[in-house]
């Protein structure tokens, strides 16, 4: 199956190179360029493409915006692109609904493993930014434009074993890993964890994370258990 994107960002360059290396690929097409977020939003609504690449810092409709539009208008996922290690970008992308977030230095291979793994329903963050990000900006005080974390009665609605495999996913355990934490099989896992994403009404494993760090069911700095890496510490991808 062939992958459709749409890559948005005002320098022609930019846009231009990362729509020849993406469509080099045998198994993705560009099938838009677009210098602004509102053409982004516009290319996405006439084409209905599997993943949109857009900068951040946009004129007329920015980044965020545009991918807070998509997000809410259609099945297209979003990657956002900036050259900004910004944690406050970052934070603000995922909760306008994309799906990973990579720097503009980003090697060619990369890119193009984001694009698919993105296709594929999974989500990616640049391992640069995961985990400080989700533990700066959701438990240690108030985020970017945010006020400061008030109790949540989210989590009430999930069973214990539930409870342990969000714990579990914010912590950065793949569902292989959780299995052998929990002591259950890989279905058994998959089955939780698609669960705690429809009583949660979440889209993907990164708003997991977000929302056991926002609830408070994972304190900043918490050390993951086993040794395991932090959320999106290794190649910072989040499997479903």
């Amino acid at each position: 199956m062939t992958i459709r994107v749409v890559v948005a960002d005002d320098q022609e360059l930019v846009r231009s190179g990362f729509a020849m290396i993406l469509d080099a690929q045998p198994d993705i097409e560009v099938v838009a360029e677009a210098g602004d977020g509102t053409a982004a939003v516009e290319a996405v609504r006439r084409l209905a493409p599997d993943v949109a690449l857009l900068d951040i810092r946009m004129p007329r409709t920015d980044g965020i915006e545009a991918c807070r539009t998509i997000s809410a208008e259609s099945g297209c996922r979003t990657v956002m692109l900036t050259t900004f290690d910004t944690d406050a970008y970052v934070y603000e992308a995922l909760h306008a609904g994309a799906s990973g977030f990579l720097l503009k230095d980003v090697r060619r291979d990369d890119l193009v493993h984001a694009v698919r793994v993105v296709a594929a329903g999974d989500s990616l963050l640049a391992p640069s930014v995961a985990r400080r990000l989700v533990e700066q900006y959701t438990a240690g005080g108030p985020r970017p434009g945010g006020p400061a974390r008030t109790a949540d009665p989210r989590l009430d609605v999930l069973t214990g074993r539930e409870r342990e495999t969000l714990l579990l996913l914010a912590r950065g355990l793949s569902n292989a890993e959780i299995a052998a934490e929990l002591v259950v099989s890989d279905h058994t896992v998959k089955t939780h964890v698609g669960n705690v994403l429809a009583k949660l009404g979440l889209r993907d494993r990164i708003q997991a994370v977000i929302c056991a760090y926002e609830t408070g069911l994972v304190a900043a700095g918490s050390p993951p258990p086993g040794g395991a890496g932090g959320a999106g510490a290794s190649p910072g991808r989040a499997r479903k």
